[in-house]
């Protein structure tokens, strides 16, 4: 865990405005999106637009992550010869699928090359939207090792399930745990899916709560005001804070002694217990709790 990815707010690419914004607005990433944010008659404009975004604006240290159009298109393939030689930090790859992700890191190490970039410097983020993709995330995922994260589009794939989205996102719980286990076994990021309607504040925080509790490690945002609350959520409590310290603090101490299992608050004390306070150190650090 070099850096957090609590929030990824999405960026229509078609507009100058909020492109020149996207680096203040307090996200950990920002998705430039040239897909479903850009019309048809708009797709060769907003390409150039974002190529000069990613090349001369300055992002003040946000991750920025284009996403392409499909592959399936006559947008996708241009779309990364376009973007890539500038470098972004990673494409998100809509709609993926095993040869989708195959085929863009291929395109990717060949422009790596071309241009003289750090090899595997761009990575892969991707957009899980379909049952098929569902399925098949953990080869979606081994299919090329510059896959950094997993972004779950609940809108695309209840479309494709023929079910409907809900306030309560019951019908996405098989797929937010899915999304959740996997990238955990693959240790990389498990990005939960956008809440749409931004007039609901209590329902959005609890549909964030939900995410954390089901083992996401973020959440996409489609306005920069859910940006602050997706922070506070994914950060750490002070309660957490403190029990993580007691616990890194017991153990030391045991250390000290020559024991080799302990016990805090009457309760024993195993591997598991250490391993998450110390992850809670490390986020509290990062989020600057600590």
């Amino acid at each position: 865990m070099e850096s957090l990815r609590r929030s990824m707010l999405f960026m229509p690419g078609n507009n100058p405005g909020m492109l020149q914004n996207a680096g203040i607005l307090g996200a950990d990433s920002v998705i430039l999106d040239l897909e479903d944010a850009v019309s048809i008659n708009e797709k060769d404009a907003a390409r150039i637009l974002v190529r000069n975004a990613v090349k001369d604006i300055d992002f003040y240290g946000t991750e920025v992550v284009v996403r392409v159009n499909p592959l399936s298109t006559d947008f996708g393939l241009e779309d990364i010869k376009e973007i890539a030689p500038v470098k972004p930090d990673a494409l998100m790859v809509t709609k993926a699928t095993e040869e989708d992700v195959r085929t863009v890191s291929d395109i990717l190490t060949r422009i790596e090359k071309e241009e003289g970039l750090e090899q595997k410097s761009i990575k892969i983020f991707p957009l899980i939207e379909t049952a098929y993709g569902l399925e098949h995330i953990h080869t979606i995922i081994e299919s090329s090792d510059r896959v950094i994260g997993i972004l779950l589009g609940a809108e695309d794939l209840t479309a494709d399930l023929g079910i409907k989205r809900t306030r309560d996102g019951e019908e996405i719980f098989y797929a937010r745990s899915k999304v959740a286990a996997a990238c955990k076994a693959h240790g990389i990021a498990a990005i939960d899916t956008p809440f749409s309607d931004m007039d609901d504040v209590e329902g959005f925080c609890r549909d964030v709560e939900k995410a954390k509790s089901l083992g996401l490690t973020g959440k996409a945002a489609i306005n920069p005001r859910q940006v602050e609350p997706i922070h506070e959520i994914f950060a750490p409590s002070q309660e957490e804070i403190t029990h993580a310290q007691r616990v890194i603090q017991a153990m030391e101490q045991a250390k000290k002694e020559g024991k080799g299992v302990f016990s805090l608050d009457g309760k024993m004390v195993d591997a598991p217990i250490i391993a998450r306070a110390e992850t809670t150190i490390k986020k509290a650090k990062l989020a600057g709790l600590l």
